[in-house]
């Protein structure tokens, strides 16, 4: 609760006392304050952006973890200035403190919350909450102590030379935004790419940590007693140490935390500029998984089902011209190249990084078939919803076939593909009779996003025909539906054939097509899926998501 302020007595001392005694000359020693002051807020932001980043990797729905950081900790911020004034009468040694804490919280900030997720994420019940819970604690500690350091740093620059207190404010204002902004754009352009989200945040600890201590100890140590600056000096090197520490084994704990999440049988890992990317198994007889940002994305123990079921109802009718819209991975391709009068497959895929691994890999290559070697094939490294605004202009239209080989529509990332304004994108590109089949995500776990997807087609002029099939593997995968708890309903995969008219497209098999391994036309029949009773959620759009 803010305190109420009396007027103080003519004569009264202000709280800074008189100037501090310097080992620089007073323009320096302000100098110094700023630019600790714009060290510190570039710090703070990339453990903001950290938080973030890792929750929505581990928990989802971005959109979520963003609104929870940044609301606890805009709260935070303010109840730590208002604590903070306690400490105004040693700011020297509480501000160092204050930065020694915030570099060991910020800095193992991101390390704890992945262990936590990769070692109690699956064990179910109040555990499943784990990773929420330090979200919000880390967001909370950080937020409180972040909030510490401006009034702190008010002191200390009122210690150096006693100036008005709106110029003082927009002095270190000025200074804090702009390392906000260093630290914003540091984040996703050096921090992330080089060294990744564990490395990157033990840095930025490093430095905050040194900061501080440098500008107490250096500039205010006149300040504190002998013993003090023993304690702090013990203090920061002890931080140091530990942050140290922890970046010497972030291999090892990297690799100990993916085998607890994938398994120990993890045999590719790579962060691409898009999204991580793990390969399991795929060696002496062991099914191939392969994993994109924790979501299991091709299980090789029933990924040929999801792929049949996927492309072969809808190659019934012409199919000469096919694109696929994802499915880098190859395994959509492979089932297209299957049939006869295929005479051209483009694939946009955002993730350049996943394309060259199918061409690669020995065994991901050997699971599609060494699509990526067929000189039908042609590859697009896009947006697949920036692509289609373009692809009239550039001559690619008139598709028989679209497939929409994307992740599940409830990841906020892909929203956006599963809105109204994207079908009619895909509808301008389909030639007249073509046919666009979508991956709508599970219709026992996710009914409503399931119905949404076919609410959203309708509602850009297309006729569709939901249908699904039962998969082998039980339950969901590592990731963010682990993290949520595991599902008791039936594990499938749904799908919406459709296009452009008044009546959904059949669904059988062609009569002149491959014969699929999992896929009968007795079996479709029984798959698909009537409305259900209460009728079609509202489409989702762009400015109104509703997954």
């Amino acid at each position: 609760m803010i305190d109420p302020h009396a007027p103080a007595p003519p004569g009264t001392p202000p709280p800074w006392g008189s100037p501090a005694p310097l080992p620089v000359r007073p323009g320096t020693g302000r100098f110094l304050v700023l630019a600790c002051v714009f060290v510190c807020a570039a710090c703070g932001l990339v453990y903001e952006l950290e938080l973030v980043a890792l929750a929505s990797y581990l928990i989802g729905d971005s959109v979520t973890q963003a609104s929870v950081v940044l609301s606890v900790m805009v709260f935070a911020m303010g109840v730590g200035s208002l604590g903070a004034k306690r400490l105004r009468w040693h700011a020297a040694a509480g501000f160092a403190a204050v930065e020694a804490a915030l570099a060991l919280v910020g800095g193992c900030s991101a390390m704890a919350l992945y262990a936590v997720f990769a070692w109690t994420g699956g064990w179910g019940g109040l555990w499943a909450a784990g990773p929420r819970c330090l979200l919000v604690a880390f967001s909370l500690a950080i937020g409180l102590l972040i909030g510490a350091e401006v009034p702190l740093l008010m002191e200390l620059i009122q210690r150096i030379r006693r100036q008005d207190a709106g110029g003082a404010v927009a002095d270190l204002f000025a200074a804090d935004y702009v390392g906000a902004l260093v630290g914003g754009l540091a984040f996703p352009f050096l921090l992330l790419p080089f060294l990744g989200q564990l490395t990157g945040t033990l840095l930025t600890g490093t430095v905050n940590v040194v900061a501080g201590g440098a500008l107490v100890l250096g500039l205010f140590r006149r300040d504190l007693s002998g013993r003090a600056r023993w304690t702090l000096l013990v203090a920061n090197v002890t931080v140091l140490g530990l942050l140290a520490s922890a970046a010497a084994l972030v291999g090892d704990f990297e690799r100990a935390a993916r085998h607890a999440v994938y398994g120990a049988d993890v045999r590719v890992a790579l962060q691409t500029d898009v999204q991580e990317i793990v390969l399991t198994g795929g060696t002496r007889g062991r099914p191939l998984d392969l994993f994109l940002d924790g979501r299991l994305r091709v299980g090789g123990r029933d990924e040929r089902r999801y792929h049949e079921a996927l492309v072969h109802p809808a190659l019934t009718g012409p199919h000469a011209r096919v694109l696929i819209l994802g499915g880098g991975d190859g395994m959509a391709a492979r089932e297209v190249l299957r049939h006869p009068g295929v005479d051209r497959v483009d694939i946009v895929e955002l993730d350049a990084g996943l394309v060259r691994l199918a061409r690669h890999d020995p065994a991901l290559s050997a699971l599609n078939g060494h699509a990526y070697d067929d000189p039908h094939v042609h590859v697009f490294t896009a947006d697949a919803f920036h692509w289609l605004r373009e692809a009239p202009r550039s001559g690619y239209s008139g598709y028989d076939v679209v497939i929409a080989d994307l992740p599940d529509p409830g990841i906020t990332a892909s929203t956006k593909l599963y809105s109204q304004e994207f079908y009619g994108l895909v509808r301008r590109a389909l030639a007249p009779g073509g046919r666009l089949v979508v991956h709508a995500g599970p219709v026992q776990a996710r009914p409503h996003a399931f119905w949404t997807v076919a609410a959203t087609l309708r509602a850009a002029g297309l006729a569709t025909t939901p249908y699904r099939v039962l998969g082998e593997d039980a339950g969901f995968t590592p990731g963010p539906d682990r993290s949520a708890g595991e599902s008791r309903a039936p594990h499938d995969w749904g799908f919406i054939l459709a296009t452009a008219g008044s009546r959904g497209p059949p669904l059988r098999l062609p009569a002149d097509g491959p014969r699929p391994r999992t896929l009968t036309d007795g079996g479709l029949r029984r798959d698909a899926l009537p409305t259900p009773p209460a009728g079609l959620p509202p489409p989702s759009t762009l400015v109104h998501p509703r997954y």
